[in-house]
């Protein structure tokens, strides 16, 4: 398959109850729960969305990975970044990058 084909369709299957062959973009943030804490896998949109959960296994296809995660904002992707890395470890960075950036690694 294409690269360019591959980018339209990896890691989406058809939805079984639509037939719909890409998956809609949610605008939901809140799922139906038939108690508290349980769900069919989405409860809240900051934790993990159908439409974000979509996009990380079409990033997982095509980069041929294990699996990929998606942020809502760099300052949260790189966040998690840091606090996933060893306590001896050493950052590199610009002078020139987003603040919050800044901050964040000025307070590590």
């Amino acid at each position: 398959m294409r690269f360019d084909t591959n980018a339209v369709h990896a890691g989406q299957e058809p939805d079984p109850q639509t037939g719909a062959v890409n998956v809609p973009v949610y605008l939901t943030s809140t799922f139906v729960q038939s108690a508290p804490g349980v769900n069919r896998g989405f409860d809240y949109a900051r934790t993990n969305h159908p439409t974000r959960a979509a996009l990380e296994r079409s990033l997982t296809s095509l980069e041929g990975g294990a699996g990929a995660l998606a942020y809502s904002s760099g300052l949260g992707a790189l966040t998690n970044l840091v606090m996933h890395l060893p306590r001896e470890a050493r950052i590199l960075a610009g002078e020139d990058l987003y603040g919050g950036s800044y901050r964040l690694f000025e307070h590590l």
